[in-house]
This record gives structure tokens, C-alpha cells and sequence, in this order.
């Protein structure tokens, strides 16, 4: 990148050590949660029909809508804090479990029949009923964590998220051989969310009493709070789509969309948030020094969209063999609604990294009006889109996303620090390579594999074209980027963080 010279690395080798320690324990044994989570999910999903994720989809609506509300934002005002006391903890475990007690109330009651009502589904009640279980965990579970992650200590989180994903996979799996139907895709989460909840209280001995005296605590209540108003709109911003589809389509076309979106979205969703949880605190320790605080950020840009440009762009131009492979034969009616939404997937991507930068600056307010651009520009464009029918949805992706981001770049520039062609020069690399991988791996696959090989079977058809996009990928950022392609290698096989001449 051609300005890096202006901004200044963060010094100190032992933080950038901590850091590297704790994106290796946080987001590597992410990356082995995942493999059997997703081992678990795709089995699943050939075992259960369409309709089933199309019913999950509707509870899942009206669950991310009220967890907002889980008081996360509360514990993140304590991360963001230079030095907290004793009392602080206390009191926000009293908040936490005053919000959460009184979500499941509001589930139990309020929320499930009147989901029912509004998707017509009887059954959304019950199962909603039985998902309100989800709240009365989350005080055990997101504190203590918190309180690690403020001191970059994933080691421990790491390995319970390792063992809780092994136990959702084991009751998913047993349930839906079973024949349980759409309670696997109910009792699975919940398994998930007691085991954490249970692991983390005793491997971190939580044995605090939580105090409802919330005198002193403003701060946190202020920072919470208005974390949760941004993270409100959000809940609108990223689940107005399903809302509206169960609305207009049935069990099974929902379904397909949803399962269209869980797939593409398993980078955004999946490995992004672990970064993001280290780089919150990472960044909170250099949030009085600009110049470090947006080296920091344009590097983490940098590396990350370097693997988000190929894989998306790889997934759309190979959705048919990858729907098959992963799903199989009855769900390839979702193969447009994958290779349309891959392509929106690096946008999105690039708009959750700015979140943990924005929340160091204690700066929640600019967090909530991106949010609320959100929240305003998807609902009015899949609206739009909804006459369309599913295809037309994930379009709705790929107009609105660029426009979201492009409101982001604006409002987070001045705090963050970084210039146009800094951002632009961060994303280019990947952006460039992948455009080109992609055309190259698309001719390929229209002109020789599907002419020469029509019945070769979607696994080695999708392997055959993964291995020719990566050979070319790997060729185009080696001699086109090649000191990008160097900060990668030495970023996995270095054990020192760089000095800070090094570095610039």
C-alpha cells in the first residue's frame, strides 16, 4: 500500500504478541468449531426438509430481535473502560440478569403468539416458547467472557466453544437421525448456550453476586446503552429481509433463502466476529493514538479481505457444484440465490470491520446512525425486491450493502483516520486478484469442464475448480502483490510481532 508510511505501527512487541496469541486461540480453534459444526449443520440439512429451516427462520427473526436487547452492550462498556472496580462487574450482572429474565418473559407471553399470527404458523408459538430458555443463560455466559476478552485472554473461551460446539453437533445429529424434525434446528442452540454458559462459570470461577444498586454506574449504563440502540437498528438492518420473505413466500422457498444466506454468510458471520472480539480491545488500548489506531485497522482490512474476496467470488462462479456438494440434490433450486449473494458477501464483510474500531473510540453514537442508515435503506430496497421472489432478495443485497458501506466509510474516516486511497489500497490486492481468478475459473468451468466432463460429479467438479482458482489466485497475488503476498507468510509463520522499524 503506497501510504503506509503515514501511519505508525503499535508499539511494544509484547502487545503485538498478545494480539497474535489471541487471534490464534480465538479464531484457530474457531476455525476447528466450525469444521464440525458445519460437519453437524450439513448433514442435518440432507437429513431435514427446506420447509423445516423455513419454519427455524421465522423464530429466528423474532429471537435476534429481542437478544439485542441481551444487555452484550453493557459488557462492552467495561472492555472499552481503561480500569474498572469491582462494584462495576456486580452491577452489570444485575443489569444482565434483569434484561434477560424479562426477555424470556416477553418471549414466553408476548412475542410467540403474536409471530404465530403474523406468519400464520401455529407452530412458531411452541417453538419460540421453548427457545426463551436461550435468554436465562446469556448472564453466565457473555460476563465472564467479556472479562477475559478485555484482557485478551481467548485460551480459555476458546477451548469451551471447541467442546460446546461438539455438543450441539452430537444433539443435532442424534435428534435429527431421530426424526425430530424442526425441534433438532430448537434444542440444538439451546444445548449450545447452557453447556457454554456452564463451562465458562466454572473454568473462569464466576462466583459473583450481582447487585441491582445501580448507583455509579452510568457509564456503563450511558456506553450500554447506546450500543443497544445501534444495535437495535441493526437487528432491522440484518433481519428486515426475513421478515418480510415470511411474509410472501412459503415454508420452502423461505427456507431455500435461508439456507441460501446461512452459507454464503458463514465467513462474514462465522470468522469475522471472533476477529472483531479481538480487535475491540486491541484497538481500545491504542484508541488515544490515531496514527497506530489506523495502521492497525488498514493492515486487519488488508488481511482479511485478502481471504474474503477469493472465497466469495470462488463461491459464485462454482454455486452449482457447491450447493450440490454441501447440500445436495434438493436444494439446488437455492444455486442463483448462492452465486448472488456471494457477490454481495465482500461488501458486507468490509462493513463489519469498522465496528470494533468505532466501539474503541467510546464513539457508540456513530455505530447507531450507520445503523440506522441500515435500517432505512434495506427494508425500503427489499421491499422493492420482494415482487422478485427470492433471486430478487439477493439482488436486494447487492444494491443496498454498497450503499451502507459507503455511508460507513464516510462517518467512521475522520475518527479511525485513514484516507480514500489508504482504504482503497488496503482492499485492492484481494479485490483485484479474486475479479480476475474468478473470470479465469468461470471460462475454464463453461469451456473445457463442462464440454469435456458434463457427468462429472458436483464433489470433484467443485474440487477441480477450487484447485484451478487457487493455483491462480495464489500466482496473481505472488507476482502482482508480491510484498502482500509476503506480510501473509510472515504474518502465519513469525513468532515475534515486528519491531515498529520493521513494520514501516
Amino acid at each position: 500500500m503506497s501510504d503506509e508510511h503515514s501511519t505508525t505501527p503499535p508499539e511494544g512487541a509484547d502487545f503485538g504478541n498478545r494480539v497474535k496469541r489471541a487471534v490464534f486461540w480465538r479464531s484457530g480453534t474457531q476455525i476447528i468449531s466450525q469444521i464440525v459444526s458445519w460437519g453437524a449443520t450439513l448433514a442435518v440439512i440432507r437429513i431435514l426438509d427446506p420447509s423445516d429451516y423455513g419454519l427455524f427462520a421465522m423464530t429466528s427473526v423474532v429471537l435476534v430481535f429481542l437478544n439485542f436487547l441481551n444487555g452484550y452492550g453493557f459488557v462492552s462498556a467495561l472492555i472499552q473502560s481503561e480500569s474498572i472496580e469491582p462494584i462495576r462487574i456486580r452491577q452489570a450482572f444485575g443489569m444482565l440478569i434483569l434484561l434477560n429474565v424479562g426477555l424470556a418473559l416477553i418471549q414466553l407471553f408476548v412475542a410467540a403468539p403474536l409471530a404465530a399470527a403474523y406468519y400464520r404458523e401455529p407452530v412458531v408459538a411452541e417453538m419460540l416458547r421453548w427457545q426463551s430458555l436461550i435468554y436465562l443463560s446469556t448472564p453466565f455466559l457473555i460476563l465472564p467472557e467479556a472479562l477475559m476478552t478485555r484482557e485478551l485472554e481467548f485460551r480459555k473461551p476458546a477451548i469451551i466453544n471447541l467442546l460446546t460446539s461438539l455438543v450441539g453437533a452430537a444433539v443435532a445429529l442424534a435428534l435429527a437421525l431421530y426424526g425430530a424434525g424442526v425441534w433438532t434446528l430448537v434444542f440444538a442452540p439451546i444445548s449450545i448456550f447452557w453447556s457454554r454458559a456452564i463451562m465458562l462459570m466454572i473454568a473462569t470461577r464466576f462466583w459473583v453476586l450481582p447487585s441491582f444498586d445501580f448507583r455509579g454506574a452510568g457509564h456503563i449504563f450511558t456506553f450500554g446503552t447506546a450500543l443497544l440502540i445501534g444495535h437495535g437498528f441493526f437487528i432491522i438492518q440484518s433481519q428486515s429481509d426475513i421478515f418480510i420473505a415470511g411474509r410472501h413466500f412459503d415454508t420452502h422457498d423461505l427456507g431455500l433463502y435461508a439456507e441460501a444466506l446461512f452459507l454464503t454468510q458463514l465467513f462474514a458471520t462465522k470468522f469475522i466476529p471472533p476477529l472483531n472480539e479481538v480487535a475491540f480491545p486491541a484497538y481500545a488500548r491504542i484508541q488515544h493514538d490515531q496514527s497506530k489506531l489506523a495502521y492497525s485497522f488498514l493492515k486487519a482490512v488488508r488481511l482479511i479481505m485478502l481471504v474474503a474476496f477469493p472465497l466469495y467470488f470462488g463461491m459464485a462462479v462454482t454455486a452449482a457444484p457447491f450447493v450440490a456438494t454441501l447440500m445436495g440434490e434438493k436444494w439446488l433450486e437455492a444455486t442463483p440465490i448462492v452465486a448472488i449473494l456471494a457477490l454481495a458477501m465482500p461488501v458486507a464483510t468490509l462493513q463489519f470491520l469498522f465496528q470494533p474500531a468505532i466501539n474503541a473510540l467510546g464513539l457508540p453514537g456513530v455505530t447507531m446512525r450507520n445503523s440506522i442508515a441500515g435500517a432505512i435503506i434495506m427494508p425500503i430496497i427489499y421491499l422493492a425486491a420482494i415482487r422478485f421472489g427470492a433471486t430478487g432478495l439477493a439482488w436486494g443485497w447487492l444494491v443496498s450493502f454498497p450503499l451502507l458501506l459507503a455511508f460507513t466509510v464516510y462517518q467512521a474516516r475522520p475518527h479511525i483516520g485513514f484516507r480514500l486511497n489508504q482504504l482503497f489500497g488496503a482492499i485492492m490486492p484481494g479485490l483485484g486478484a479474486a475479479a480476475i481468478m474468478a473470470g479465469l475459473v468461470w471460462l475454464f468451468d463453461r469451456y473445457l469442464v463442462e464440454v469435456h466432463l458434463p457427468q462429472l460429479i458436483p464433489l470433484l467438479h467443485l474440487l477441480l475448480l477450487a484447485w484451478v482458482g487457487a493455483l491462480v489466485y495464489g500466482a496473481l497475488l505472488w507476482f502482482g502483490s508480491r510484498a502482500t503476498a509476503m506480510e501473509v507468510i510472515n504474518l502465519v509463520i513469525r513468532r515475534k510481532a515486528p519491531s515498529a522499524a520493521e513494520a514501516s
